[in-house]
């Protein structure tokens, strides 16, 4: 098994990665350099995806200051902020950090079922 993939999304290749997947849940990371909460959330992001191995899952990471017309396009007022995709449907927003074990739920929650 491997853990969910990461990319690197910009507003050219961001619908390819996010909405266009089937059956797969696409969590967006909208981030930016020199926020300190992004770091927080980046590290989390790490051992999160370690418990998420073999998920039919992937993980794109949005630089928000790269790509404000992406933010925008979502309503995004700050940063971190995590999109929840399925399917081409946005299934909810988180932006805060609640602990590990909240997240991995709604993760889990959202995952395909087999």
């Amino acid at each position: 098994m491997s853990h969910p993939v990461s990319y690197d999304a910009t507003a050219e290749t961001f619908d390819a990665l996010v909405l266009q997947p089937q059956d797969e849940l696409v969590v967006v990371d909208f981030w930016g350099p020199g926020c300190p909460n992004c770091d927080i959330y980046a590290a989390a992001e790490l051992s999160l995806l370690s418990e998420l191995e073999g998920a039919r899952m992937r993980v794109v990471k949005v630089n928000a200051y790269e790509h404000e017309e992406l933010a925008r396009r979502f309503g995004l007022y700050g940063i971190p902020t995590f999109l929840l995709f399925r399917d081409g449907k946005l299934l909810g927003k988180m932006s805060q950090y609640y602990g590990r074990e909240y997240w991995l739920g709604v993760i889990r929650d959202h995952l395909p079922r087999a």
